[in-house]
């Protein structure tokens, strides 16, 4: 992420620019149908696909190669986040706008050291997503109106890289395995949806466990919530 992106709330699409091709991943079918709604509105805008999780959503972009993702943060079997640091790692030139119900500081700070380019309340889509997706497309951060001002005075753009989180603790696997976890699945489950051994599992739970000082699962569910890898809502 280039710390020294300014935001641009005001951007607004130009029809004359080449299309922004965006892929829509999010669980909720209801909310896919809205958003895409109103991207077809947009001049300038193709719908590029829709995924419900991660994992598809990888898989769609790979296919479709998109320009813009817009993404929920919380999606079981992968979430947003996840799914982020995959994207920003395989896939650079993509930028991910996290589409999100929560108005949380720590939601944001972990989708940005993620590599996101932008964070989206889903009740400001309606008035924002037209500059969202100008602004990103035009390789700046876009930070919904609603929670820009209290966030960069927390956390300045220039001095993310410096801000921590017990999250960045855990590997990428260290926190998959945290996900499933949290969303309820059993050591056999977790093994066979990342095609390793109960023993691998054992071992990261365990060393997830340690390192964030965490030794029930009631307490990595509260977490996984607290840091957006799943939430209330999923």
């Amino acid at each position: 992420m280039n710390t020294s992106s300014k935001l641009n709330p005001s951007a607004k699409l130009n029809p004359s620019t080449k299309s922004i091709r965006v892929l829509l991943a999010d669980d909720h079918t209801l909310v896919r149908a809205g958003i895409r709604a109103l991207l077809e509105k947009l001049p300038g805008v193709e719908v590029a696909g829709e995924a419900s999780d991660g994992r598809e959503a990888m898989d769609l972009i790979k296919a479709q190669q998109p320009d813009v993702v817009l993404m929920d943060i919380s999606m079981p079997g992968l979430s947003g986040l996840q799914a982020l640091a995959r994207i920003t790692r395989d896939f650079p030139h993509v930028r991910v706008i996290i589409l999100s119900m929560h108005h949380n500081d720590e939601y944001v700070l972990q989708a940005l050291k993620s590599g996101a380019s932008g964070y989206l309340l889903k009740r400001a889509a309606t008035a924002e997503l037209p500059a969202a997706l100008k602004t990103v497309a035009g390789g700046q951060i876009y930070l919904s109106r609603d929670i820009a001002s209290q966030f960069l005075k927390k956390f300045p753009l220039q001095h993310l890289g410096r801000s921590t989180s017990p999250l960045e603790q855990l590997n990428s696997r260290q926190r998959e395995i945290l996900q499933l976890l949290a969303e309820g699945q059993t050591t056999k489950a977790i093994a066979s949806i990342l095609k390793i051994s109960d023993k691998t599992v054992e071992y990261h739970r365990a060393k997830v466990m340690a390192g964030l000082k965490i030794f029930d699962i009631p307490g990595l569910v509260r977490f996984a919530m607290r840091t957006g890898l799943i939430s209330a809502e999923s």
